[in-house]
């Protein structure tokens, strides 16, 4: 197994930050629709590791969205109309439903707090 060192990490991201005005509505939905274990700093704070991109949601009426100039951060799935259905089950707005772009197929959602994220696979592609 090779061990990653601080230098493997040296000018790559790390870390990514959203705003969320309900973090408890937030945190509820990602532990709920991708198993997210979470870490409280208080109350205005909460943060994630593990998940492809550590990260943390921090209290504030804001959110990201594509059309509004925000980044789209974009999971990957090997099912996607089982990670669609999780996302719905656990109070994810679906925004976007599955649709065809090079390469794959993918869906938009917001989260409680309204922060758009997407669903990508590259599975399930009509030949």
């Amino acid at each position: 197994m090779t061990k990653t060192t601080n230098q493997d990490k040296h000018e790559k991201l790390n870390y990514v930050e959203f705003a969320a005005k309900d973090l408890k509505a937030t945190s509820g939905f990602f532990q709920k629709a991708f198993a997210w274990q979470l870490t409280w700093y208080g109350d205005d704070y909460v943060s994630f590791s593990n998940e492809g991109l550590d990260g943390g949601f921090y209290c504030a009426d804001l959110q990201t969205r594509e059309d509004q100039g925000g980044a789209l951060l974009i999971f990957y799935s090997n099912d996607l109309e089982s990670t669609m259905q999780k996302v719905e089950n656990a109070g994810g707005e679906i925004t976007k439903p599955i649709f065809a772009f090079p390469g794959g197929r993918r869906f938009h959602f917001h989260e409680p707090s309204g922060n758009e994220f997407a669903v990508w696979s590259d599975l399930g592609l009509e030949d």
